[in-house]
């Protein structure tokens, strides 16, 4: 019983030892920088509640950190592949492809967690406005863009482009810089702009035409405002 006791004492000391030293680990400027994103975030849901606000900025503060660990210690084992002038390309090409595929699993499980944590404290209204948060709210204004330049669109079409949007989000809520977030949306913009090719819009007329519009819009908004003066 004992002899019990004092393994459990040791499994402790080393659990403890072990999460200190990966939270050591961390540059407090970048903990501070999580922070203060995941706070911004969490400022626009208006929760009203302090002490919700503060759990739900450490869970989104907490995963901005979570998938950097991942992503960086994937970047470090591939440049080291890439350092590894013993190696043949092709099996420096097969080692990278199998870092970035084990990488992608824990992100996937780390996402998964993350919304499970989330929806432990936020209706799934409030979670959308955290994906928009993290993601710059390209989505909307991406939907709100593509209803403007396209008028006409019927029901079924709008429907094709926000669920690609919706997915676009999904991934681009685990990118590791602002560069690797918009990529997923120019990834699936590309796509709805194939979508809408085949569906008959002429898109390079559609957005000249939509640009000269929102150039005279704004050329009226300043005349509307220099005749009130």
């Amino acid at each position: 019983m004992a002899l019990n006791r004092i393994n459990i004492g040791l499994l402790s000391l080393v659990f403890a030892f072990s999460t200190l030293s990966a939270q050591q680990h961390l540059d407090p400027e970048y903990v501070k920088v999580t922070n203060e994103r995941a706070a911004k975030i969490v400022t626009k849901l208006d929760l009203k509640n302090e002490a919700k606000e503060k759990a739900v900025s450490n869970i989104i503060a907490q995963q901005f950190r979570d998938l950097t660990e991942i992503q960086d210690g994937r970047d470090a084992e591939i440049k080291k592949v890439k350092e590894d002038t013993a190696l043949a390309k092709e099996k420096q090409n097969e080692k990278i492809d199998k870092l970035k595929s084990k990488a992608d699993e824990s992100i996937a499980k780390l996402h998964k967690s993350y919304l499970k944590k989330l929806g432990k404290e936020l209706s799934e209204e409030k979670i959308t406005e955290v994906k928009d948060g993290m993601t710059y709210g390209v989505l909307p204004i991406t939907v709100a863009g593509y209803n403007d330049m396209l008028p006409n669109l019927t029901a079924e079409q709008k429907d094709y482009i926000y669920k690609a949007l919706v997915e676009a989000r999904e991934h681009a809520m685990d990118g590791g810089s602002s560069k690797e977030k918009h990529g997923w949306f120019g990834k699936y913009k590309g796509r709805i702009n194939n979508y809408l090719s085949k569906q008959g819009y002429d898109l390079n007329k559609e957005s000249k035409d939509w640009h000269e519009r929102v150039e005279q819009r704004e050329k009226n908004k300043v005349k509307d405002s220099t005749a009130k003066e």
